[in-house]
């Protein structure tokens, strides 16, 4: 399946990024089973650039991932470097919300309902998110080293606004389909565009309780 994306710049000096990805494949897990599998998933992808100069460095961002459901939601949170995220309980029982990830491991002990956590994220890299007491619980937090990011809509259509001029490596990263990266150049005034191909075929049976991020090769 092919989709295709455009951006518009805000402003008459910068370029935008657009693009085009082609699907392949619908995974069988999914959170909402009333939800078009494949719209769940182009909404699980996360597209990001590296290079930007300094001046795209984006203001630390708080934001949460709640315990609801004994799940984590949202289950995916795109931040800069340097945000906070709160990890309230709403649920009535204990979670243990912890990481391994060499991005940011940390272990929040036990808490209950109306309680809080707080974890800063300092360096980019992604962050794979568990519950020592519910082993069903899986989120991902996409911690990007710049304002420079965005997650694919529903549609499959993104865009990267204000990108100053320069040559750049857009990334898209998506949790089982991997991670892929294209060189690109923004002229003033222009749209850029980078084209991915993203494989989404179904989970073995081996992979779906496997982070892509303990996996080799990834």
């Amino acid at each position: 399946m092919r989709t295709n994306a455009f951006s518009g710049s805000r402003n008459g000096s910068f370029g935008g990024v657009r693009r085009e990805i082609n699907w392949d494949g619908v995974p069988a897990v999914q959170s909402d089973p009333n939800q078009n599998p494949l719209d769940y998933e182009r909404a699980h992808v996360v597209v990001y650039l590296e290079g930007a100069p300094a001046s795209g460095a984006a203001a630390p961002t708080p934001v949460e991932m709640q315990q609801q459901n004994r799940s984590f939601s949202p289950d995916l949170l795109v931040i800069p470097a340097g945000s906070s995220v709160s990890f309230p309980n709403f649920d009535p029982i204990f979670h243990n919300v912890f990481s391994l990830s060499k991005p940011k491991s940390f272990d929040l002990g036990n808490y209950s309902k109306g309680q809080t956590r707080m974890v800063t994220f300092a360096k980019p890299g992604i962050v794979a998110v568990y519950c020592h007491l519910h082993p069903n619980m899986t989120g991902t937090i996409v911690v990007t080293p710049n304002q420079y990011a965005a997650r694919v809509g529903a549609t499959g259509e993104f865009s990267l606004a204000d990108v100053p001029p320069g040559k750049y490596t857009v990334v898209a990263w998506h949790k089982t389909g991997g991670t892929f990266r294209q060189t690109i150049e923004v002229t003033a005034g222009k749209d850029a565009e980078a084209n991915f191909f993203v494989p989404l075929a179904e989970l073995t049976a081996g992979d779906a309780g496997i982070h892509p991020e303990h996996r080799a090769g990834r």
